[in-house]
């Protein structure tokens, strides 16, 4: 399909740069089962909170050699001093909280793991293990959180997390796949529609 008529029918919120159309292209919304991919996706949504995703996507690649490119077992060791080393690093969002819950949220992971608890699993209970096919026609017509957002978010503050708000829930949700929120003109409503029936969430999950 030429460039100009796939650009008219992307989903509006990706047109402003060309590192945001091809992840709105490639990944947001494609469904995801490996838990270092949602580990990542939950720790940046996270630091997101206030700020823009594009702000988020332009250093993502500095979060991933920063962060172990989101092994939670070596994030779960960070220091003290090594976090604060973090806090002054410009090519991050230099939050002090949001680093530390990189930390916590890991350190969090590596729990439940070690309770024969599946992280990627947990996550993907609160769409019941399937993606949601929703049908919105406009940009407008797309919430921000849900019912669902709310039990996640919910559910994981309960245990400890850090930066999982409703909306930053629902974002992840989003961008993991669990629902498929690209608009209905958007060719990667179809994809993600394909995609779900193809690579069902595996069998054994639930």
């Amino acid at each position: 399909m030429p460039m100009d008529k796939l650009t008219d029918k992307r989903c509006s919120w990706c047109q402003s740069t060309e590192l945001y159309r091809e992840y709105h292209d490639n990944e947001w919304g494609m469904p995801c089962y490996d838990m270092r991919s949602l580990f990542e996706n939950l720790c940046l949504e996270g630091a997101m909170a206030g700020l823009s995703w594009i702000t988020i996507l332009n250093k993502r690649d500095n979060y991933r050699k920063l962060f172990a490119n989101f092994d939670h077992l070596k994030v779960a060791r960070f220091t003290q001093a090594k976090q604060e080393k973090l806090v002054l690093n410009a090519g991050i969002v230099r939050h002090k909280q949001k680093i530390a819950a990189f930390v916590i949220n890991a350190q969090l992971v590596r729990d439940m793991e070690k309770n024969g608890e599946s992280f990627a699993q947990f996550l993907w209970s609160f769409t019941n293990f399937k993606v949601v096919q929703n049908n919105f026609k406009a940009l407008s017509d797309v919430p921000s959180k849900t019912d669902a957002s709310e039990a996640m978010s919910k559910a994981l503050k309960k245990r400890g997390f850090k930066f999982v708000g409703s909306t930053t829930c629902y974002a992840f949700m989003q961008a993991s796949g669990m629902v498929n929120d690209h608009v209905t003109s958007c060719p990667s409503h179809a994809k993600v529609k394909k995609l779900a029936k193809a690579n069902p969430v595996p069998s054994d999950w639930g």
